[in-house]
């Protein structure tokens, strides 16, 4: 096996839940962890992205959020856990995998993860990286009025649910000419496949309650940090990511041009070179 190819999904029990993770490289390298958005299980990081991240001397790992994928699920609706225990749950993972400190990656809704992480488990986080995300200030702009979705199809209707999905993964993407409708179709049908219960997917990360950090806010982040977003995010605008740089004393912004609220194929040099640099160990 070469240094970059997965090591495999394997179930761990962490904070009383189970969670699905796989890594990617060598396990002594610096690790990287992938923290996926709202209703995204580990399969929204391509394993493709994950093995030229390794193949760069990094030790990747992602996972199944509570809800998605392999891991444990509740009913729709009825999420017994936080924003704060999603967290603590990367936290677990670490432990788990025998790992003291890591870069962290939080896509979307869960940069919440990131901040609460950067905030009151700095030990633990060596930088953060935050992409298609916000501040959630009050005054940046709002979605763009594309975004609007038909109602959720009966979930026992594969077909339908699939087309759900991928009709809203094609608005996120804020008409970028990247997006690949069939690779996004072959990835929903897994994931949909895949899942305990793809209702519960839908709609559990939505209900949980949104919690602060105990010791501050995005001002109060030590570790280094990086900014990325999309120049076509239509649900997060760019001023969203400009906010959040201005938010974390030194961070700084990668805009992804041609990109909407997602990571397409055609802008992973540009991602995975930035990552790489503000990884890397005694860097400028």
């Amino acid at each position: 096996m070469t240094s970059h190819e997965s090591h495999g999904e394997q179930l761990l029990a962490i904070n009383g839940v189970e969670l699905c993770v796989e890594t990617f490289g060598d396990p002594t390298a610096p690790a990287v962890v992938l923290v996926a958005g709202a209703s995204a299980s580990m399969l929204w990081w391509d394993a493709d992205l994950c093995e030229q991240i390794a193949a760069h001397g990094r030790f990747v790992v992602r996972y199944d959020h509570r809800d998605t994928g392999r891991s444990t699920f509740r009913p729709p609706g009825r999420p017994d856990y936080s924003l704060m225990d999603l967290s603590l749950d990367v936290l677990g993972i670490l432990n788990a995998l025998g790992i003291e400190r890591a870069h962290l990656v939080c896509q979307s809704m869960f940069g919440g993860t990131g901040l609460i992480l950067g905030v009151d488990h700095p030990g633990r986080i060596a930088s953060l990286t935050f992409l298609s995300t916000s501040t959630g200030a009050d005054d940046l702009p709002p979605p763009s009025g594309d975004l609007a979705m038909p109602a959720e199809p009966d979930v026992s209707d594969t077909a339908a649910l699939v087309e759900y999905v991928v009709d809203g993964a094609r608005a996120c993407s804020g008409g970028s000419p990247y997006f690949d409708e069939a690779a996004i179709r072959e990835l929903v049908r897994h994931d949909v496949a895949r899942a305990g219960n793809y209702a519960s997917t839908l709609s559990n990360h939505f209900a949980v309650e949104y919690d602060e950090p105990a010791h501050g806010g995005f001002g109060d982040i030590a570790a280094p940090t990086l900014v990325v977003h999309g120049d076509l995010d239509p649900l997060l605008p760019l001023p969203h990511g400009e906010a959040l740089r201005d938010a974390i004393p030194g961070a700084r912004l990668l805009v992804l041009k041609g990109a909407g609220h997602d990571l397409p194929r055609p802008v992973w040099d540009d991602f995975v070179a930035a990552l790489v640099r503000h990884t890397r160990a005694g860097r400028s």
